[in-house]
């Protein structure tokens, strides 16, 4: 069965469940999309890894993963999804050392916060598309934060401010809001960082 490639569209809050994300990948070419519930750790990777201008001042998981794969050369092609059992999605790393193949399975959060840090495509079968995919509603496209980015496994987070937090940050100066970023990286509060940065760009 050919695969069909996937592009992270954005993450969102979880409607369904408290305390999770939704990362929304899109049909490359087409108008499917596989919502996918991840946990909270799994997003801020996959959001941080997404936003270039963020820096953490030490290195997550996934980014010790990758430097751990640089040192020993281990580069991972691509990502899999390969199977969805009872609501939760299975996937594979497709790994290259030394010339030779390797298949490794991971949790799909963790396959996918990888492959935006190898650059490594992502990809799924028309099986799974049909079973899990959705056709997105335009009012719904626009609800989700665009990125120029099993605990289930399950769409991507949007990381916008909240009413009260927006009004606060809209009164602040460039230069305030630049200190306020500093600071939020300094101290790994990357979800702040992420509504700081979201008030610099309106500007």
């Amino acid at each position: 069965m050919s695969l069909i490639q996937l592009n992270i569209k954005g993450i969102s809050y979880s409607q369904t469940q408290t305390g999770a994300y939704a990362l929304v990948l899109s049909e490359s070419g087409g108008q499917r999309t596989l919502p996918i519930i991840i946990g909270a750790f799994e997003a801020q990777s996959i959001a941080i890894a997404l936003e270039k201008e963020i820096r953490p001042p030490r290195p997550l998981t996934h980014d010790l993963f990758k430097s751990f794969a640089d040192t020993f050369s281990i580069f991972v092609k691509e990502v899999v999804i390969h199977k969805l059992v009872d609501g939760v999605f299975f996937s594979s790393l497709i790994c290259i050392r030394e010339g030779e193949e390797q298949t490794i399975d991971a949790r799909t959060s963790d396959a996918i916060a990888l492959a935006v840090r190898f650059d490594a495509p992502i990809f799924t079968y028309e099986n799974i598309l049909d079973k899990a995919g959705v056709y997105l509603k335009v009012e719904e496209e626009m609800a989700l934060e665009p990125l120029s980015s099993e605990e289930g496994d399950e769409a991507l987070v949007e990381l916008s401010p909240t009413d009260t937090e927006e009004d606060r940050l809209s009164g602040l100066t460039m230069a305030q809001l630049q200190k306020e970023l500093e600071k939020a990286v300094i101290d790994e509060d990357y979800e702040m960082a992420a509504k700081i940065r979201d008030e610099i760009d309106r500007r």
